[in-house]
């Protein structure tokens, strides 16, 4: 018999021990991930990040986790340069496709002109919005 127990603060000990045991178990079922992290920094004058590009790669596909594009930079093109530097890596580590989700309006512009195509969505998350999920085949 199993006992639950609701916790809104685990430890990263309880949390380690749920990624290791699904880690194992889909290294078992599909082989290993190889998942590397990337990520692209944008610096200010001062070496200060100031937004950029979070991701890793993993089973042959580049997962972009977070884009942030400063105010002071956004419409200057930035977001497809750090997306096309991400997706050079991604195709340097044999990763055949990369994936996004948004529910930013301006956000999924950049990624359709991009040449990202939306493969789901979820209404009203968060509400009034669409979370849009993207791919790109590599």
């Amino acid at each position: 018999m199993a006992e639950f127990e609701f916790t809104a603060s685990p430890s990263s000990e309880e949390l380690a021990a749920i990624t290791d045991a699904l880690s194992a178990f889909n290294t078992g079922d599909v082989g290993p991930a190889d998942r590397r992290p990337l990520a692209i920094l944008i610096r200010d004058t001062d070496g200060n990040v100031t937004g950029g590009l979070s991701g890793f790669t993993a089973w042959g596909w580049l997962f972009i986790q977070m884009l942030y594009i400063p105010e002071t930079l956004r419409g200057t093109g930035l977001a497809g340069k750090l997306l096309a530097k991400a997706e050079d890596e991604a195709r340097a580590r044999g990763c055949r496709g990369a994936w996004i989700d948004t529910f930013s309006p301006q956000a999924l512009s950049a990624y359709l002109r991009q040449d990202y195509e939306v493969f789901g969505e979820l209404e009203d998350f968060p509400k009034g919005r669409t979370r849009s999920f993207l791919r790109k085949k590599l």
